[in-house]
């Protein structure tokens, strides 16, 4: 799927202060952040390795080039980098063809956005090929432009894919609010200059100046997205 940037007229935010919406996907819009875990724990299971479940806070938000060679490293697997992201990403493909749960909360914040006509943008340290899957799940239709992992140069933590959605949408970075669970996504959102959202998904997150924390994401809705332009 090619990202797709919408036409100048329909980039409003009906004369909010609030720009765009930019979203990660995995823990945040969609419940897969264990099904990541699990597959890696089944691949290390059959190189007969077990991962220690304290590893889970280490690899979970990162990119797969991150995560994965942090297991190799920390089991001393045989394996590439390469080879094992095949077999990850294989993995989790065959998962989510099984059903792929939603965020309490996701489906209701992207209808109301695409209602309210917010520029939106999915944001992802995954691979395209994971992204388009996810996106059948999630309709393809409430966003304006997917960023994926493998398509910047340097991937979360790094502020680039924001930065690149930002770009893309024709909007400042600092009049976007970012939604993200866990600390790695927050740290390239921060970096980016946006406003953020953490939802934390897997390990906890703590407040700070341009952050706010909140339990759920059915707690965020549009006014709510717009109340953070003020606290910048």
């Amino acid at each position: 799927m090619t990202s797709t940037v919408p036409a100048l007229g329909t980039r409003t935010a009906e004369g909010s202060a609030l720009q765009a919406v930019l979203l990660d996907m995995d823990g945040t819009l969609v419940d897969t952040e264990g099904f990541w875990w699990d597959v890696e724990a089944e691949v290390f299971a059959g190189l007969g390795h077990t991962l220690d479940d304290s590893w889970r806070h280490v690899v979970v938000g990162g990119p797969m080039s991150r995560s994965a060679g942090f297991l190799i490293e920390a089991t001393g697997a045989d394996i590439t980098l390469s080879e094992l992201s095949v077999l990850l990403n294989q993995g989790f493909e065959e998962r989510i063809g099984h059903g792929l749960p939603l965020m309490p909360g996701a489906a209701r914040l992207l209808a109301e956005l695409a209602a309210h006509r917010i520029p939106t943008a999915l944001v992802s340290a995954s691979h395209r090929r994971i992204i388009d899957r996810v996106l059948t799940s999630l309709g393809p239709q409430h966003f304006a432009l997917t960023v994926a992992g493998d398509e910047v140069s340097r991937t979360k933590p790094h502020p680039d894919p924001y930065l690149f959605a930002a770009a893309g949408l024709g909007v400042d970075p600092a009049r976007c609010a970012v939604v993200e669970d866990t600390a790695t996504g927050v740290a390239a959102a921060e970096a980016a200059g946006c406003q953020v959202v953490a939802v934390p998904s897997v390990a906890p997150i703590a407040p700070a100046p341009r952050r706010t924390v909140v339990p759920s994401l059915e707690q965020v809705d549009l006014t709510f997205l717009r109340g953070l332009m003020a606290l910048g």
